[in-house]
């Protein structure tokens, strides 16, 4: 038995060590691989890290990388859309490839294209790594196949005569045509950039001398041809100034709309994406005839605003009655008029709902010279609203509540369907527990969804503004840990917390609607309005 074992004891030892040795000889394989420049890929798209990175800059023309996390959930959404989009590339034979970068893995890479939020992505031409172009497309397979393939060849088609000039205006709903007299100068060369960027709009250049006199042209303009309202709206190039891409950009983007909008499905993101000041809202009920005449007067006076305000239809009957309640509306209330301002989203309203273009012309103007106050939303106040342990706010009752020059008010603004808000409503209530007895603390809510101040606008959900005891009217936001002791220690301490002392900002005095307070945009960890 001792012979036995003696002689298996230095096997099971000389096993022992080969494993050790195979596993040391896969992680040496292991790390060679990650060390080499071999590009592989997965599911078409390359897979990026510092060792290969020089070589597929050198092997492909154009490389479109995304810089992703892989925790994070929007890469994660976008993955499937950017693989068919490699792939329509790829099919398409483009010099255009896709890639992607682990930024959590490769930080050498993070660091060096200064990448900050996930996905970000960039795109690098002709092996140039020092100034890769930021990716502004949208993030589906068509947004990024076209937006690609606008930066792979020419951004917009030349187009040699009449006839292929024609076929071109006619070929879609809307057209773009730039008519430049020397196509190598830096208005064409500006009007490429745009064709470049607006992928969603399909780009034709002409130089001939017979264009010009065919579409009555004397100078270099940009036409837009439409298969609705004015067919035709050109758009001369400054001979002093030059072309302006923002202007053209947001000059196309305007008159690409129609004069009227519908809300629908199709065309809200159309509606948002317009970057338009204000939006006039008509609410009606299309099934019937006498609200559908109200779009006469309406159309009428959309013309005299373009591009200062947008004129949309909603109807409350159909898509448009998921937006009912951000207005404080119900079915029954169309036919009737709203105008928007985008920036903080005021809602204007008449005295009395007038249909006729001039009624609404007239006051559209008043409301962009600041002669009408913006209609508040205010829900009714609960009958035990004051004698629960967290008071409920609404809009009519805000101000008596919040600045009594007596008590110290510390109130959340939330939005009922917001999952953040949900999560620390229990912390809101056991603190409102904890000071119901106390004569000069106040701990109050407020649905921000369904009441609006005119002085304050919240941009997130939830927000937490304290109003301290005392003149002034002074109002502080709270920005640290939502919890119970934290809150308690902000309280405690007059409003204050040792560590990141919150901004403090003075509240207008008045109603004048001239001032908002300052309130910074929402974190990470708040929802969006």
């Amino acid at each position: 038995l001792v012979l036995s074992l003696a002689w298996l004891g230095p096997a099971l030892g000389d096993e022992e060590k080969d494993g050790e040795v195979v596993a040391e000889e896969e992680k040496q394989k292991e790390e060679e691989e990650v060390l080499s420049d071999e590009l592989k890929e997965e599911d078409n798209v390359l897979v990026l890290h510092e060792h290969n990175f020089a070589r597929a800059l050198s092997e492909h023309q154009l490389l479109l990388v995304e810089f992703y996390a892989p925790w994070c959930g929007h890469c994660q959404q976008l993955a499937p859309a950017y693989a068919q989009a490699a792939a329509e590339l790829r099919n398409e034979s483009s010099p255009a490839r896709l890639g992607k970068v682990d930024a959590t893995a490769q930080t050498a890479l993070a660091t060096e294209f200064g990448i900050t939020s996930y996905p970000t992505l960039k795109l690098f031409r002709d092996g140039n790594r020092t100034h890769p172009l930021a990716y502004t497309g949208r993030m589906d397979t068509q947004g990024i196949v076209r937006w690609v393939q606008r930066r792979a060849g020419p951004s917009a088609i030349l187009l040699h005569d009449t006839d292929t000039a024609a076929a071109f205006a006619s070929s879609q709903d809307l057209v773009v045509i730039g008519f430049f007299k020397d196509l190598g100068g830096k208005a064409a060369q500006a009007f490429y950039e745009v064709a470049a960027e607006m992928v969603d709009l399909p780009f034709g250049v002409a130089e001939a001398e017979e264009l010009f006199q065919a579409y009555r042209l004397s100078a270099d303009t940009v036409c837009l041809f439409k298969k609705f309202d004015e067919r035709q709206t050109d758009f001369p190039v400054d001979p002093e100034q030059g072309l302006d891409t923002a202007e053209l950009m947001q000059q196309l983007r305007v008159h690409s709309l129609k004069l009227v909008m519908e809300f629908t499905k199709e065309t809200s993101n159309q509606i948002f994406s317009a970057k338009i000041p204000h939006h006039m809202l008509l609410f009606l009920n299309k099934s019937s005839p006498e609200q559908l005449a109200l779009q006469d007067g309406f159309k009428a006076a959309a013309g005299t605003f373009r591009g200062e305000v947008l004129f949309v239809v909603v109807d409350v009957s159909g898509y448009g009655a998921d937006v009912l309640s951000f207005f404080g509306m119900t079915p029954e209330d169309a036919p009737t008029l709203r105008l928007v301002k985008m920036e903080n989203n005021r809602k204007f309203q008449m005295e009395q709902d007038a249909f006729s273009d001039t009624a609404i012309r007239t006051f559209i103007r008043a409301v962009l010279d600041g002669k009408v106050k913006p209609h508040l939303l205010s829900a009714e106040p609960p009958e035990d609203w004051d004698t629960r342990p967290v008071k409920v706010l609404v809009g009519k009752t805000f101000e008596q509540v919040a600045f009594d020059e007596t008590k110290n008010v510390f109130v959340k603004f939330y939005a009922p369907w917001c999952s953040h808000c949900q999560a620390m409503a229990p912390a809101w209530e056991e603190l409102g527990e904890r000071y119901k007895d106390h004569e000069d603390i106040v701990i109050a809510e407020m649905d921000a969804t369904a009441n609006e101040l005119e002085n304050i606008t919240i941009h997130g959900f939830p927000t937490l503004h304290y109003f301290p005891a005392g003149p002034g009217r002074k109002m502080v936001e709270y920005k640290s840990a939502r919890d119970v002791e934290t809150f308690s220690k902000f309280l405690e301490n007059g409003g204050t917390l040792p560590v990141e002392p919150p901004v403090v900002t003075k509240t207008p005095g008045n109603s004048t609607g001239n001032e908002n307070p300052s309130v910074p945009g929402a974190d990470e960890s708040r929802d969006e309005l």
